[in-house]
């Protein structure tokens, strides 16, 4: 038996007729990662960069078109893939409907009586005439009958609609001149049939933890060796509600973060509204016809564009969240009714962090009638994302990921997990906090357990890491809300190891790099914090994690020895932050730095001399002498961008040379001068995480715009 390769009831999805082909290139390189996932999850995973390609322009979601990739293109083999690739362009060109060619397909399908469309399809209840209709959101056609078993299978079609695999007939009825001519005879979501749990964990079982971490990026769509491990943490965050039932999530920060597409473009499970458009009716139950909303059929609900003081909120709505947020109960008349949806609650803010805390609040960008501390004390975690980078091109990743259908239903089965007190045999909590506090830190941590450590196996500093983040994320939550409501009880979020050691107290990052602005401590935070400004004192905790939640922000304006450690993803730090006072007045500095060697790098060498030569006074000279390494295969302009510097600085304040370094014992980094300093610096001048760069870039202008990698400097003289 021959199979139609169009025939899209073996694997069916999405786009946009003859979309431009994303042919595949002979040269990709495949890492030992990607064949590492393709051994343990064959056809179960895809290349990444073809699901970019061919949604160039297609409107569907993300999810519709893996499903289709991932049972044509699950291999390292190039050939594979090509010819994977253009059965996949073949179904797409024949049976996705774009919009602008719906008249088209409806002529298809009258001419030929029968044809299969891939579209998203919404379902009513005729209650007069006692059917149920369906509308077809490209091809345009509505009040088509639908069987009521398609229904009671598939309830989702009633609220919001999900994307099909559909045959559509077309036969005028002669009896009933007001029949609907079109007929559904098959119908078919698209969506991974089912999962093996234990032979997920199984091959779980083959990844480290980093390697798992860089699998799920990269099933996000994303480049790990683009983020760094907080940044990894940020992102894979916005998983939580798809696998922690009634969890409630806010992540507010700048545009262009890529904060919806996780529930745009990530799962069937998940529904992306306007937040404009909630009613009280669509998200839990109209009182009208008895109808269930979007709360009782998906798995999080997504609230896009949350923040705006213009929004018109409705009070009852706010009142009927609180309840549902806190209870999972919400009422139709006199009975009750429980839902099991998360809820994340997008917005974007225009205010600095600094300023929010010195003026305001975190929560101010929201509309009115949500800036209520009941409501808000319902947050299990707020997501700080003026910490994520803004969208770019090389954040997205070439490799292999799961097809996006097949974790979303793994999400949707660990939601029958719990995790919540495996912390408890490592870790107790010292300090008294709230029962909402406590399982608000508890669900978010049982939700990153469940993403990165599903058979539960993670090490003693593997659920520090994840408890004292989830910490972070609800201390957020309730150190603004004291801003604005001070009838809440002030305390702290302290942990202990249970075999013995010191207390560790949980700040956030951003109380730890603006002490001055950030609001007040109770005694025993201020006693466990063993830095105010940046500077380590003898009894500071050595452990990296530790400190960041325990030092301050920044060296004085005084030189003077100690250590600063830089908190990854933070802003507002700077060489001239870091390095000025220790510099200023020297006379010869000498940088040490074995990796000067590619455009960035030698970019990092030039913003310092920049800075070096703000601090000498006119009629003054300084020398700065760069020591680095070279490597034939990857330093290929290295002399030349050297040289250049050399060239741009004769005849200014700042004298520049530098010379090569063949020692292979060569690794630290340093700065040292002739007035007795040393700094060390753990990651040389490589500070900043890649950053949009133009002559209109605020993150290339201003060094303290942009997101820091993490490091740790000290200060020590010679």
């Amino acid at each position: 038996m021959t199979t139609d390769p169009t025939d899209p009831t073996v694997p069916t999805v999405p786009t946009v007729p003859d979309p431009p082909k994303p042919a595949p290139n002979p040269q990709t390189q495949v890492s030992a990662l990607d064949r590492k996932l393709l051994l343990h999850f064959p056809g179960l995973v895809v290349r990444k960069d073809l699901t970019k390609g061919l949604k160039q322009n297609a409107v569907v979601p993300t999810y519709v078109l893996e499903y289709l990739l991932g049972q044509h293109c699950a291999s390292d083999d190039q050939e594979v893939v090509k010819s994977g690739l253009e059965s996949v362009q073949r179904i797409l060109a024949k049976h996705y409907v774009h919009r602008s060619q719906a008249e088209l397909v409806k002529s298809t399908i009258k001419e030929r009586g029968s044809h299969k469309v891939i579209d998203k399809l919404t379902v009513e209840l005729n209650d007069k005439g006692g059917i149920y209709e369906a509308e077809f959101t490209n091809l345009g056609i509505k009040k088509v009958p639908v069987s009521a078993d398609f229904v009671r299978r598939f309830p989702k079609l009633l609220v919001g609609g999900i994307w099909c695999i559909t045959d559509v007939s077309f036969d005028v009825v002669e009896d009933d001149p007001k029949a609907s001519p079109w007929q559904i005879t098959t119908l078919k979501p698209i969506q991974v049939a089912s999962i093996d749990y234990e032979e997920f964990l199984k091959a779980r079982a083959q990844f480290t933890a980093d390697e798992w971490t860089d699998v799920l990026m990269q099933s996000m769509g994303f480049n790990p060796e683009m983020f760094g491990r907080r940044a990894k943490l940020l992102t894979l965050c916005r998983l939580i509600p798809y696998c922690e039932r009634n969890y409630n999530l806010l992540e507010l920060g700048p545009k262009g973060t890529g904060k919806s597409h996780i529930y745009a473009e990530f799962s069937p499970h998940g529904m992306l509204i306007s937040g404009s458009e909630v009613t009280a009716p669509k998200l839990f139950v109209s009182n009208a016809n008895g109808r269930i909303g979007l709360v009782g059929y998906w798995d999080c609900v997504c609230f896009d564009e949350f923040a705006g003081k213009d929004k018109r909120v409705d009070k009852a709505l706010v009142d009927i969240m609180k309840n549902y947020m806190a209870n999972r109960t919400f009422s139709r008349g006199i009975e009750q009714l429980t839902a099991e949806a998360s809820m994340v609650f997008m917005g974007n803010t225009q205010r600095s962090v600094a300023y929010m805390l010195k003026h305001s609040h975190f929560f101010e960008a929201l509309p009115d009638k949500y800036i209520d501390s009941a409501f808000l004390d319902r947050l299990h975690a707020f997501s700080p994302g003026w910490e994520v980078a803004p969208i770019r091109h090389e954040l997205f990743t070439n490799g292999y990921g799961f097809v996006v259908d097949y974790i979303a239903e793994v999400l949707k089965h660990l939601r029958t997990e719990d995790f919540t007190g495996a912390y408890k045999k490592y870790f107790e909590i010292a300090s008294e906090v709230s029962t909402r506090d406590q399982t608000g830190f508890e669900k978010t941590f049982s939700g990153l357990m469940k993403i990165l450590y599903p058979q539960g196996n993670a090490t003693q500093p593997e659920i520090e890491e994840l408890l004292s983040f989830s910490m972070e994320a609800r201390r957020r939550v309730r150190e603004h809300i004291l801003r604005i409501d001070d009838t809440f009880k002030r305390h702290d979020f302290t942990y202990r190891p249970i075999a013995g050691g010191d207390l560790v107290t949980v700040l956030t990052p951003e109380e730890v790099q603006y002490p001055a602005f950030s609001g007040p401590r109770t005694k025993q935070a201020d006693s466990a914090s063993t830095e105010e400004a940046g500077v380590e004192q003898p009894s500071a905790p050595k452990d990296p994690k530790v400190s960041v939640a325990s030092r301050g922000s920044a060296p004085e304006n005084e030189a003077r020895e100690g250590h600063v450690v830089v908190p990854e993803n933070t802003k507002g730090w700077s060489y001239k932050r870091l390095f000025a006072s220790h510099l200023q007045g020297a006379r010869t500095i000498t940088v040490r730095d074995p990796y000067i060697r590619h455009f960035f790098q030698a970019r990092n060498v030039m913003e310092l001399l920049q800075m070096i030569h703000a601090l000498v006074p006119e009629g003054d000279e300084v020398a700065v002498h760069l020591v680095t390494q070279s490597d034939p295969e990857t330093c290929v302009n290295q002399e030349d961008m050297l040289n250049q510097i050399v060239t741009a600085f004769v005849g200014a304040r700042t004298v520049f040379s530098w010379e090569l370094d063949h020692s292979p014992s060569f690794h630290a980094r340093s700065i040292t001068t002739d007035t007795g300093w040393k700094i060390s610096i753990d990651r040389g001048l490589d500070l900043f995480q890649r950053f949009e760069t133009g002559p209109f870039s605020v993150e290339q202008a201003i060094q303290e715009e942009r997101l820091t990698r993490g490091a740790e400097v000290s200060y020590l003289r010679t």
